[in-house]
């Protein structure tokens, strides 16, 4: 048998193949590695490039955080912000979906204080034309020391919506267009806003359930604050003077927001010169309850907690009324003259009298606790926190007070160069507004706030503060740093009030202050800054505000009441009140 061989390979000397790991390690360096591979690619026509270009791919997008268990990358993804989430939205259907996690956003929700609410039938509201004023009197104020989507273009799309909504900047504000001719001349002619407004959604049933949509929520909120600092809103009254008819029938001097525990149903108490406080349906316009034969004079403050109203006047009295039962509870007359302002909580009941004294009550049985008569002039405000009470006085100071005990904790003398008119306080902030045409906001605790004035305790200006948003001017110069009072020096003179600051709010996010130069301003809590500058709505002296995350409410000599509203086309059927 012949066995043929092949004389050209043997065993002993078969070539050996290197695999890609033994090339590697036989080079020198990581980077004579990268030499050798770009040098192979270089050899390669176009073609073959753009096939191993999407072989390639993959490696090169690995999804660390897609890779991990959900429950690590939700909790990666739960200490990002809300502007941050939206972005990594669009980077997959994978971050979309770890975005969009209800816990999320339900945590932050909580951060801010929203809850979800489930939504309700409401109606649009509107009223005629305004008549002018008469009254010439404010008997709320005392006299002061001198002189009184599912897919990644849903989520572009939600993301570019809300990039409008915070680069907006400050728009001129619009007015409701179904019956512009039922405002003041004065405003029509200003330019409607910037923002682009919608329709709004359709109404739901009272069967209608929804579930919560954390996310939904935040970003109506967010679009809402938006649209404030964007001055976007749609003006309408829900009183003008003779109508509806059974409204009030002359100067209205203050007013409370109030939603019902038991039922979530939002409505607008009103107290008059007519000696009646008057309960609005904010969804119809209309006057529900009508509180009379209580007072012998003019209503002057009133303030609705856990079902009941309390109301202070000018006969001296407080008066309390239970809302369930549509009765009165009791008639406190201990005050030696009118009764300026009354503020009620959980635990006590508190106002203050031209007679310069405040008195304490506990709540709910209203027995007297303590009579606080430190101030030198009138007290025509008075604040209340779950442990401190904060007055404020014609004497020009702010004075602090341990709730439960009654004692002064400490005074703060020329708060104002002139008579202090309002306050509010949200511990440990303060702000309150003066004869002087100012508004101060400060930490009690800390000394370090803001002014619309420069004229505190020689302080003297800073070298720089931010642009007012309203106006676009910037801030005056002077010397270098803050005072030793930590108060800022005022914006431009046009950003300022031009008499006297009648009422003031403290939000989370804005402070806001009505004026009897017939204006409402809002302002930035934590800089100072004039955002938005509501006007056209009155044409008599403001006496009061009040406001929600949704609209702004006034009142005043006009017997208007204002609702100037932040939600239109917007639903907000879900957002507690």
């Amino acid at each position: 048998m012949i066995t043929f061989l092949d004389e050209g390979f043997t065993d002993e000397d078969s070539f050996h193949v290197p695999r890609s790991s033994e090339l590697l390690s036989n080079l020198g360096s990581q980077q004579e590695c990268e030499e050798l591979a770009y040098k192979l690619l270089a050899s390669l026509p176009r073609s073959r490039l753009a096939t191993i270009q999407r072989r390639l791919a993959p490696l090169l997008q690995f999804d660390v955080v897609g890779s991990l268990p959900a429950e690590v990358s939700l909790h990666i993804f739960s200490h990002l912000p809300a502007q941050t989430l939206l972005t990594c939205a669009l980077v997959s259907h994978r971050w979309r979906a770890l975005a969009n996690d209800q816990a999320i956003w339900k945590k932050l929700c909580g951060a801010q204080g929203w809850t979800w609410k489930q939504p309700s039938r409401t109606h649009p509201f509107d009223t005629p034309r305004p008549q002018a004023w008469e009254d010439d009197d404010d008997e709320g104020m005392g006299d002061s020391d001198e002189e009184e989507t599912d897919t990644i273009d849903n989520a572009k799309a939600e993301w570019t919506a809300m990039q409008a909504e915070l680069d907006s900047g400050f728009a001129s504000m619009s007015l409701a267009t179904p019956r512009a001719s039922a405002l003041p001349s004065a405003s029509t002619s200003r330019p409607k806003s910037r923002t682009r407004h919608n329709s709004a959604p359709a109404a739901l049933s009272e069967s209608t359930f929804l579930r919560a949509d954390y996310k939904r929520l935040h970003q109506t909120h967010t679009r809402l604050r938006n649209r404030v600092r964007a001055g976007s809103y749609h003006l309408s009254a829900i009183q003008t003077r003779g109508g509806p008819s059974n409204a009030h029938t002359t100067t209205i001097y203050c007013l409370q927001l109030y939603t019902y525990p038991a039922t979530g149903v939002q409505v607008l108490f009103t107290g008059s010169r007519d000696r009646t406080v008057r309960e609005w349906n904010l969804a119809t316009g209309l006057v529900e309850r009508v509180i009379a034969g209580v007072h012998a004079s003019s209503v002057l403050s009133l303030c609705a907690h856990a079902g009941v109203v309390a109301s202070a006047g000018s006969d001296r009295r407080v008066a309390v009324w239970d809302l369930a039962r549509n009765a009165l509870v009791k008639l406190l007359a201990d005050h030696e003259d009118s009764v300026l302002c009354v503020r009620l909580d959980a635990r006590r009941l508190v106002s203050c009298s031209k007679d310069r004294t405040v008195r304490v009550y506990s709540f709910p049985d209203l027995t007297p606790q303590f009579v606080l008569g430190a101030h030198r002039a009138a007290v025509n405000a008075v604040a209340l926190s779950d442990t401190h009470i904060v007055s404020g006085s014609g004497d020009r100071s702010v004075r602090l007070w341990d709730a439960a005990t009654g004692k002064l904790l400490r005074t703060f003398e020329n708060h104002h160069s002139r008579g202090i008119a309002s306050i509010d306080f949200m511990a440990p902030h303060v702000v309150s507004g003066s004869s002087d045409k100012h508004l101060r906001l400060f930490d009690m605790t800390t000394f370090q706030g803001w002014s619309t004035s420069p004229e505190y305790d020689g302080s003297p200006p800073a070298a720089t503060l931010p642009a007012c948003a309203a106006c676009g001017s910037s801030s005056a110069g002077g010397s270098a740093g803050a005072s030793s009072t930590g108060v800022r020096p005022p914006r431009a003179q046009r950003c300022v009030h031009a008499d006297l600051v009648r009422s003031v709010a403290l939000g989370e996010d804005f402070v806001l202050s009505g004026s009897y130069d017939l204006t409402i301003k809002v302002w930035d809590r934590k800089t100072g800054a004039l955002v938005a500058d509501l006007t056209g709505g009155h044409t008599g002296r403001i006496f009061c505000i009040g406001f929600d995350c949704t609209k702004i409410v006034s009142c005043g000599e006009d017997q208007r009441i204002c609702v100037w509203d932040f939600s239109h086309g917007i639903d907000t059927s879900f957002i507690q009140l």
